[in-house]
């Protein structure tokens, strides 16, 4: 058995701070009954990860990390998904020790086979955001391949905009994109990406997307929602939905009321936190994207690989999510 090192936190500091992330050596994990020992080939560095080492210092040390590809190396007595040597990836649960070591435990239910046309390193960047953007379009606004309409994606240059682009290029052809980005670079991302129309959320909004759907949008897909809510109600049609996955200091959503808009929280560890049967529906979600990246429809969003996993290319790696101008996503890989 490899040795279980990993990367930790134990006090809440800044990326920069050398004591921010710390290498620690684990014991090794043993299995519960749905539990499989993944050997970690790469991770991603998500803004939650950044959130939780920012939340707080922790009781003791704790390991972060939600995305990971790798090996089955071992299995609980009542896994019927997967065996040892079976290459997977995941999203992990936030109420569990992360993906951020060498062997780390997870629940079958939540993992998906790895796509075989992607490398680790290129598979790692996807499957958090595509759980996101899929629940989200799916499972909140409950479009379908017949829905037609307009998305506004706000925040699309990031991690769950640049999946959530494809999807709705290839799976919602009747589905209108505008996309948010602040520079050129972004704004090439999200067209080769799928989105129709590009608009710079650092400017007017409303005036932006105004101009390309002067009768309203139907859907706002949103990554930054703090102050927003009387402009997506402006630029919402009757009866119309928000999406939102940050963590607005308040919220008020009475503009909302006179066109009978409705709010929803998308937030994809809640299958995993809550447990149950209905968790294993990550693992139907993780098994279809893979099938739609190996047919060529998808491709990984990775743009940034740092390598190996240790504390401080994941302090890098956070220092880049943190700072908030990524596109894409973030890997860091045992090697490259």
């Amino acid at each position: 058995m490899i040795p279980n090192t990993a990367v930790a936190f134990t006090r809440s500091l800044p990326a920069t701070d050398p004591e921010a992330l710390v290498d620690v050596v684990l014991d090794a994990p043993s299995p519960g009954p749905h539990d499989l020992v993944v050997d970690v080939r790469a991770v991603s560095v998500n803004p939650v990860d950044v959130k939780v080492r920012l939340g707080g210092d922790p009781d003791g040390e704790r390991v972060l990390g939600f995305d990971a590809s790798g090996i089955v190396r071992d299995v609980g007595r009542a896994v019927t998904l997967f065996q040892p040597g079976d290459e997977v990836w995941y999203a992990g649960d936030i109420s569990r020790p992360g993906s951020n070591a060498a062997l780390h435990l997870v629940d079958e239910r939540i993992v998906g086979p790895k796509p075989a046309t992607l490398s680790f390193t290129e598979a790692a960047a996807l499957p958090l955001t595509a759980i996101t953007a899929w629940e989200s379009l799916f499972d909140k606004l409950r479009l379908t391949p017949d829905s037609s309409g307009t998305l506004l994606v706000v925040g699309a240059t990031g991690g769950v905009g640049s999946i959530m682009l494809q999807i709705v290029e290839h799976l919602l052809p009747q589905v209108a994109v505008i996309a948010t980005a602040s520079h050129p670079e972004g704004e090439a991302w999200v067209r080769s990406l799928g989105a129709d129309h590009v608009v710079n959320h650092r400017d007017d909004l409303a005036a932006g997307v105004g101009s390309i759907a002067p009768d309203g949008v139907d859907w706002i897909f949103t990554a930054h929602s703090e102050g927003m809510v009387e402009t997506f109600a402006d630029l919402l049609r009757p009866f119309g939905a928000v999406v939102a996955i940050d963590d607005p200091s308040s919220l008020d959503v009475r503009a909302f009321k006179s066109k009978s808009l409705s709010w929803h929280w998308e937030l994809m560890f809640t299958r995993p936190l809550q447990g149950g049967a209905d968790q294993v529906r990550q693992h139907e979600i993780l098994t279809e994207v893979a099938r739609l990246v190996d047919a060529g429809t998808f491709r990984s969003t990775i743009t940034t690989t740092l390598t190996p996993i240790d504390a401080a290319q994941l302090r890098e790696a956070h220092r880049l999510v943190e700072d908030g101008h990524v596109i894409g996503k973030v890997v860091v890989a045992r090697e490259d």
